[in-house]
């Protein structure tokens, strides 16, 4: 009688101890589920403000409506300088448009120390602005060791002096860090070790973004 209460209290133990278990594995997976859930609101929610603050920041008071409004709304700013930057464009491609940035062009090119910056600043964002609306610009590369594989931006073929000390055509890439893609390298990669995606910039952008969780499904 003793043995069979003994065996009883034993398997209520294992029973117990098999519920515990379950139930820990159910926790943590809801915990894990709950982490994935919460991080992209929140580094949304971060982003947001991030932006909110930059761009009133940015804004002068003066044409910044949210200082004469009696209550704030917010995001306002954002929208302010999106348009503000559309408007820029559209002037910058028209006729006058173009003269008045040839002669601020030229102007900060005689500047010394900061005519080498604004050139080389001014090149960049030409290179991702033709990055941006070419398909091919995306590229898979090798890095940093051999087999280990990286998204880049392709911004051009690298001509002049490099190109004649080492004998080789070189492609210039920019490769991002993961979540914040404005951060990376440049690196100069032999033109056959270099394959071209059908990745989109946007889509490319996603994919560093979310530390490669998007799905890539071109061919």
């Amino acid at each position: 009688m003793e043995d069979k209460n003994k065996k009883k209290r034993i398997k209520k133990r294992e029973i117990a101890g098999l519920w515990f278990y379950i139930l820990s594995l159910k926790i943590r997976n809801y915990f894990f589920t709950g982490i994935v859930v919460l991080v992209p609101i929140g580094l949304t929610i971060y982003l947001s403000k991030f932006l909110i603050n930059t761009s009133s920041k940015i804004l002068p008071s003066q044409i910044n409506p949210n200082y004469y409004l009696p209550f704030k709304i917010p995001g306002l700013e954002i929208i302010i300088t999106i348009i503000f930057i559309i408007f820029v464009g559209f002037i910058s491609l028209s006729y006058l448009g173009k003269k008045f940035l040839n002669i601020i062009d030229f102007l900060f090119k005689k500047i010394p120390l900061l005519g080498a910056f604004w050139s080389a600043i001014k090149q960049m964002s030409q290179s991702f602005k033709e990055s941006g609306s070419k398909s091919k610009s995306v590229v898979l590369v090798q890095y940093p060791r051999k087999d280990v594989w990286a998204v880049g931006f392709a911004t051009k073929e690298n001509t002049g002096e490099i190109t004649n000390k080492t004998g080789r055509q070189l492609i210039n890439v920019f490769v991002p860090t993961t979540p914040n893609p404005t951060s990376g390298f440049l690196l100069m990669f032999p033109k056959e070790d270099v394959i071209y995606l059908n990745m989109t910039f946007e889509e490319a952008s996603k994919f560093i973004v979310s530390a490669g969780t998007t799905t890539t499904d071109k061919n």
